[in-house]
């Protein structure tokens, strides 16, 4: 017996498809690379408890199944996401394309990668040998180089007109790719590689710095518009990695890291005393709002190494202040999101 199947329910799902695909971007990669970040902040804590008595019994509670169901969560998200945009480029490349020359779209393309190194640097699965780690970082950095070759060539070609008119906050993606790079090949033993990524991370950290510190937020003069304005938080994410890149390469928190660290809690501190920047963005839910939370997963993790590095109460007690913090920002982010999609599927 032949089997029917009725037409207009196969026409709205290829709508829904479609409308799906084309409303998807590359900034929905925030959202695993605030996962991505959480697993590794997880890891390092659980290692942390381990040695410090004062922390046992404040996370004694939590199970250790946590840590892998956190991990396996990232990890689908991430294989999710990236099946979704691997459609969008078949379905729709003219958009991709339009992205990929976009100032602001093509540095969330640096993302999934960040994501994959933070995943192989967190991982509780894959076997500790070099060779396996190496094998997987040399894959992995290929995509973040060619990027940097695409943006930071235009840099040095275009000269600083070019720079002042596409520089953003988000910007600093290309730089925090960098970082976590850097951060994995230490990890794996290559420091010459390490320090090769480092040195062009941090040569353009300072050029954006000193372009972006003299401007005003907003649409104008290179800005984001106001519902972007959550990315501003990337300000104190790039010096956050980039003290934990350090501290890899060096072997210890040192004191060019704790400089780097110092000057992203100030960042940090000049961005949440001043609110009524983000007031804006805040009014309605937008996928720009996983912003907040990597870069103080970031912070939260710089702070850990700090406080692993100069024992004292104040330094666990801003680990512990900071780790909070981030949590329950990924914890609120994830019940909103779950509630603003089940609201438009409903």
């Amino acid at each position: 017996m032949a089997v029917s199947i009725d037409v207009p329910i196969i026409s709205k799902i290829q709508s829904s498809l479609t409308s799906i695909l084309s409303n998807f971007h590359a900034g929905y990669f925030r959202i695993s690379l605030s996962l991505s970040s959480q697993a590794l902040l997880w890891k390092i804590l659980k290692e942390q408890i381990q040695d410090a008595h004062t922390l046992r019994h404040i996370f004694s509670v939590m199970p250790s199944t946590a840590f892998i169901l956190l991990w396996s969560l990232s990890l689908l998200t991430l294989t999710a996401l990236s099946l979704l945009y691997l459609l969008r480029c078949f379905f729709h490349f003219d958009m991709v394309r339009d992205e990929f020359l976009n100032s602001v779209g093509v540095n969330y393309l640096f993302v999934p990668w960040i994501c994959c190194l933070m995943l192989l640097e967190s991982s509780p699965f894959l076997p500790r040998t070099a060779i396996c780690h190496q094998v997987l970082w040399s894959v992995l950095v290929m995509p973040v180089l060619a990027l940097d070759l695409k943006i930071y060539g235009q840099y040095l070609t275009k000269g600083k007109r070019h720079l002042a008119i596409v520089g953003n906050p988000t910007s600093q993606l290309t730089v925090i790719g960098n970082m976590v790079g850097a951060q994995a090949a230490a990890r794996v033993g290559w420091r010459e590689s390490a320090m090769g990524m480092f040195g062009v991370g941090m040569a353009h950290y300072v050029v954006l710095f000193v372009t972006l510190y003299q401007r005003l937020p907003g649409e104008h003069n290179g800005g984001v518009p106001a519902t972007l304005r959550p990315v501003l938080f990337l300000f104190f994410a790039a010096p956050s990695v980039a003290s934990l890149a350090w501290g890899s390469i060096i072997g210890h928190f040192d004191s060019a890291s704790k400089m780097l660290f110092f000057l992203s809690l100030f960042l940090f501190m000049s961005l949440i005393t001043r609110p009524v920047i983000f007031r804006k963005a805040m009014r309605k839910f937008d996928v720009a709002w996983w912003a907040y939370s990597f870069p103080l997963t970031a912070l939260a993790l710089a702070s850990a190494q700090y406080a692993e590095e100069v024992k004292g109460a104040m330094p666990h007690a801003l680990m512990l202040l900071l780790s909070s913090i981030s949590v329950v920002v990924s914890l609120f982010l994830m019940v909103v999101t779950v509630l603003h999609t089940n609201l438009r599927f409903s």
